[in-house]
Order: C-alpha cells, then structure tokens, then sequence
C-alpha cells in the first residue's frame, strides 16, 4: 500500500498525535520486530482527544509491551506450519483447508496471530507456491471446502484472485470456498463494483471479515458490506476478544447487533492467542463466558457469535459457554436459562434409538447420500459402532508403556 503510515514521523503527521523522544525511542524497537502499517482511513478513525484509549489506535498502533514475551507465548501457537502438508496450506481438519495466498495486509493488526509471517518478504507465495497448493487440493478429494487466506486474500490483484478461484473451481470435489479479508474494515474502498462482479462468476463463495468494536463499522464499512451482500455473498464476522478493546458486554453486544444490521453474521469470538508480543492483549477465558451470558437471551440468537479457544499446539477450534445443564438423570434433564430460571425436560420414554454403523442401506432412516469414505476420529470414533475402539490413549501414557514392556 503506497499510502499506507509505516512510520512513526508519518502517523505524527497524520494525525496530529505526538510522542517524545523517549516514547519513539521505544516504539522504534518495536517497528524492528513487527513492522507498522495503518491505512490513513482507519488512523482517521482514531479519537485524537483520548488515543491511549481509542480501540482503533490500540489494534493499529504499536506498543512497547509488544517486545514482551511471557514464558507461554509461542511464534507459531497454532502449529500452522506443522500441520502444513505442503507450504501454504494447512490441513487441520478432515474435510477442509487453509489456503494462506497472500501474506500482505492492508494494516498490520497489533494482534495478529500470524505477526511472524506477515509482511515479510520472505514470506511472500509465488505463483509456483499457490499452483503446488491448488495441485494438494485436487489431490486430496475430502478437501470440500477451502478458505483462502494470509495475510489478505483480498490484497491480491483482481485478475490474480481471479485466476486462483477460476483454478479451485475446476476441481469438482471443491463445494464452497471461503475468503477471510479485514478490508471491509481498515481498507473499505477495496470492495469495488469490478471485485464483487468477479466474486459472482465463482459461487458458492463465502466471506469472513473482522470487526472488533463497534465504532469500525462507519458508512463507508456499511457501504462495502451492502455491495457484498446485495452480489449474494454470506458474511460472517470473526473478533477476537481484546483486553481494552472490546472486553465488555455491552461493546460486544452493540457491535454483534450492528453487524447483523448490516447483513452480517457473528461467526466466531476468539480468545486471544498465545501468539509471540500478544500477552498484553490477553483475557481470562472467563470474560468471554461473562459476554457470552451477557448474549444468550438478551439479544437474536442470529446475533451470537460462538466462543472459541483455537487451541495451542494445532487442536484446532474448542467452543467454550456458559454451561446450561444444572443435573441429568436417565429421564430428566434440569437446566436454566439466562435469567436463572430453573427447569426439567423429561426425556421421552419410548424413544428407539438407532444404532449406527454407518451401514447407510440397512438404516430404517432415509438418508440416501453417496459412500462415505470418511475416517472415524476423536469422540465421534468412540460414539460410533463401525468402530471397535473403546479408548483414547494419550501419546506417552506411563501406564500403557509399562504395560508394553517399556522403561517409564
């Protein structure tokens, strides 16, 4: 981005705002090791009057607690690159794929989970890189769903986007693709007439983006959302749950009711990662379970997003709630609602369960689908009966050692 704030001189110049030597001292040190990047329009949003304060200027804006490094934090929390059979896509996932084609971004978030890749340059995919990529998808015929992303997807020339979609396309085990972009956010004059055409030609497409605070979503963050929704695009929005930025249940709540305003759904709330200079952004999970109650029954269910903690070490998405079951007994269920009203479903008496073997043709139920080729895993191998499995064993279980014959 050629206008782009990527210095401390020019964000003085921007917006009036003006740090001492000492101050500049400190966030030079920071630059060295995640470059700054703002779009004039999302620094025009910061509140000049209040900026140590402002959520824009704290997801945008560099902070010396940035160069410090709890014993947890990790460069690579998610185990991104371990799971990635091939550079640039990460399969986690049985059915489903990363797809990273970009690794630049409009604005360099302060939070980003993947501050170690973006931006650098050496770092960038080549088109020899995003070929191998779409070759691993074509070849894995359980990839359905692939999710294009970075850096910013929406960061690559049209013509070129064009051609990476026009490409997963061709691949008829591909059934939707999923595109995370934060331009409708910090870089709303992206989402052009000609890019939304071109999205057209490849449905079913999907999008992601990312607002985290309510004042993000301005006239022309609207106007971007309408073009995408009025070519009959779903929107989702992904936050991640920030300390000083949108810790609040009203915050939440107002930005979750303004984006369903605006045709978008609250996908996810994120707790925030164990990502390297991230450790002054984190929350207790526990905030999350007080927004989440502050959510469920006092606004549209369309309107909550599910919590998650992405887990370290690559587990992938673990959903986290207030927990809504007080007591169960083999015919009665007692659970409350978000008021603290206390009550009993009683569980049906003659109920025949359907014992499920995956043997789709003997099945009383009507369910005519094509083969499953799928792989039994997790809780699920334990639930079903095409599976003998009775255990889950963690890798490195003393006991089971031992009783192999193996020093503990």
């Amino acid at each position: 981005m050629e206008n782009s704030i990527k210095t401390i001189n020019t964000f003085e110049r921007f917006t009036g705002i003006k740090f001492s030597d000492e101050e500049k001292k400190k966030l030079e040190e920071v630059i060295k090791k995640f470059p700054l990047n703002i779009t004039p329009y999302y620094a025009s949003l910061i509140e000049k009057s209040n900026y140590q304060n402002d959520p824009v200027f704290r997801q945008a804006f560099p902070n010396p607690d940035e160069l410090i490094i709890s014993k947890y934090d990790m460069k690579d929390p998610l185990h991104e690159d371990e799971d990635s059979p091939t550079e640039g896509i990460t399969h986690r996932y049985p059915d489903r794929v990363l797809f990273l084609v970009s690794n630049r971004c409009s604005m360099y978030c302060r939070h980003c989970t993947r501050k170690r890749k973006v931006g650098d340059p050496e770092h960038i995919p080549s088109k020899k890189q995003i070929r191998e990529g779409i070759k691993y998808i074509r070849e894995h015929r359980q990839v359905r769903d692939v999710l294009l992303s970075g850096g910013d997807a929406f960061m690559l020339p049209d013509e070129f986007l064009d051609w990476i979609l026009t490409e997963l396309r061709k691949i008829p085990h591909v059934e939707i693709i999923r595109i995370g972009t934060r331009t409708p956010v910090v870089l709303p004059y992206r989402i052009t007439d000609e890019l939304v055409q071109m999205l057209k030609k490849h449905h079913p497409i999907w999008l992601n983006t990312h607002f985290n605070h309510p004042r993000e979503i301005t006239p022309s963050a609207k106007e971007a959302l309408r073009k995408l929704a009025d070519a009959g695009i779903p929107l989702g929005n992904q936050s991640v749950l920030l300390a000083g930025v949108n810790d609040c249940p009203q915050i939440m709540k107002k930005l979750c009711q303004k984006l369903v305003k605006n045709r978008v759904r609250p996908y996810y709330l994120f707790q925030c990662d164990l990502s390297e200079g991230l450790d002054h952004f984190r929350t207790p999970i526990g905030k999350g379970i007080e927004i989440m109650e502050s959510l469920r029954g006092h606004t549209s269910g369309l309107a909550i997003p599910t919590f998650v903690v992405d887990a370290p070490g690559g587990g992938g998405k673990i959903p986290v709630m207030p927990n809504y079951i007080i007591s169960w007994s083999n015919n009665r269920v007692v659970l409350r609602n978000y008021e603290g009203v206390i009550t009993t479903y009683n569980e049906p008496a003659n109920y025949k369960s359907v014992s499920c073997d995956r043997n789709c043709e003997k099945c009383p139920l009507v369910l005519k689908l094509e083969k499953d080729e799928k792989k039994w895993i997790g809780v699920e191998k334990l639930l079903t009966d095409a599976d003998n499995t009775i255990s889950l064993v963690p890798e490195g279980n003393i006991r089971i050692k031992r009783r192999n014959g193996q020093n503990s």
